[in-house]
């Protein structure tokens, strides 16, 4: 057995210049790995949670040196010794160690950051890609999911951000991200080649419409002040267009509502292109219609994260017609995605691993989903940075989808970037 010999931690910066948790994980035999947590804008009240400083004279207050200290003071001597590829049991000690279902305590920032660091440092004593290592936590994980969903690693769909809108870009749209996904192309690399053609085609056409088409939000996709999400929808279908690609076949449509950032408990507020105050019903309308005139094939959070009763009806309208991914809703939880199984709402569950706080507990929230057939969307956030885990964590698992962001920004392209190698390694 290799055991763990060295567990530190220290504050460091992410793509929006808000501190974050970087741990470090050595081995005994000389092996070790790290990792970086991200943080979201748009965040669930579900999901586990960030500890933060709170002291005005530092990064106003969103300092995390108290998250550091509890590695450094708290986990790190508990782990000790312990095997790094132990890391079900690793994960639930430091569950029990924190104490709460949302990780209050001890700060989801400091579990997550030794959750991760342990598997980089597992798969180096290992001597395997971390996908590799990933994959063998996976099959270890996946005991209840049908036979006829692979386990074996594959490459992921990008579902890349053209528009941002909501918090991501200053409320210039209500709606958060206006996506794409090559879905007619033949490998990865290929994939990743069309969405810059139609992002660069896209920043032209904005710029010819007298609308910021150089101007970003925090994951890269433009931030116009557009005149509807619908002239966003057909502002992108026009670039799939200018990059010769056919609209449905070889790219398809994604959109993440974020609703739950609009919804004040009774109406869906949309206020950036008016004032529409629309019940459960009038917001899928609404997204039917996109649906009808767009070739849209996954709606993220169409509907808030507690509204599980339009979450039904918005199931039983849209659900044979396009994915519809929960975020807020489940909040990669596997007690939220068990009840959202029950009430037969949504198809597909998109997974960050920083919403609940452990690797295991993430992997776990996968099987519950597969096992009932929902689809799975790895996911980033938009305080990211340039550590590159759920690149990884997509591959080993066979996810679905992953959706990193736009190919803008230099903590996006490390996952990109990260993808490509990956993909050369599969095919060797």
């Amino acid at each position: 057995m290799t055991g763990i010999c060295r567990v530190h931690a220290r504050e460091v910066l992410d793509s929006r210049g808000q501190p974050t948790v970087q741990v470090e994980v050595a081995n005994s035999d000389g092996t070790s790995g790290s990792a970086i947590v991200p943080a979201g804008a748009s965040t669930g009240k579900a999901e586990a949670c960030e500890l933060r400083d709170g002291d005005p004279r530092r990064y106003d207050g969103r300092g995390t040196l108290k998250a550091v200290a509890n590695v450094n003071e708290v986990l790190a001597p508990a782990v000790m010794g312990l095997d790094a590829t132990a890391q079900k049991d690793i994960d639930d000690l430091l569950c029990h160690l924190d104490g709460t279902p949302q990780k209050k305590n001890l700060g989801a920032n400091a579990i997550l950051g030794v959750s991760l660091a342990v598997a980089h440092a597992a798969a180096a004593a290992c001597r395997l890609p971390l996908y590799r290592h990933l994959n063998q936590l996976w099959r270890g994980t996946a005991g209840g999911v049908p036979a006829s969903i692979s386990t074996d690693c594959r490459m992921p769909l990008p579902m890349t951000n053209m528009i941002s809108g909501g918090l991501h870009a200053g409320g210039n749209l209500d709606f958060q991200d206006f996506l794409i996904m090559p879905a007619g192309a033949p490998s990865y690399r290929e994939g990743l080649e069309w969405i810059v053609r139609v992002y660069r085609r896209l920043g032209a056409l904005l710029a010819e419409a007298g609308y910021e088409g150089w101007l970003v939000g925090d994951e890269g996709g433009f931030g116009p002040r557009l005149p509807g999400n619908s002239v966003a929808a057909e502002f992108v279908i026009r670039a799939v267009e200018a990059a010769s690609l056919r609209p449905g076949a070889d790219v398809t449509l994604a959109v993440d509502v974020a609703s739950s950032h609009f919804f004040d408990g009774t109406h869906y507020r949309l206020k950036a292109t008016g004032d529409e105050r629309l019940t459960s019903g009038q917001m899928i309308d609404k997204l039917a219609e996109l649906v009808e005139s767009f070739p849209v094939a996954s709606i993220e959070d169409g509907l808030a994260e507690e509204d599980w009763r339009g979450w039904q009806e918005m199931t039983r309208r849209l659900g044979s017609k396009t994915q519809l991914v929960g975020d807020d809703l489940f909040a990669t939880n596997p007690g939220r995605i068990r009840r959202g199984i029950e009430l037969g709402v949504g198809n597909a569950v998109l997974i960050k691993v920083n919403q609940i706080g452990t690797l295991s507990e993430a992997l776990q929230a996968m099987a519950v989903a597969r096992s009932a057939g929902y689809r799975c969307v790895v996911s980033a956030r938009s305080g990211e940075t340039e550590d590159a885990t759920i690149a990884d964590l997509a591959v080993a698992t066979a996810a679905d989808q992953i959706k990193i962001g736009s190919i803008q920004r230099s903590e996006r392209l490390a996952k990109y970037n990260r993808l490509l190698a990956i993909e050369e390694e599969l095919a060797a």
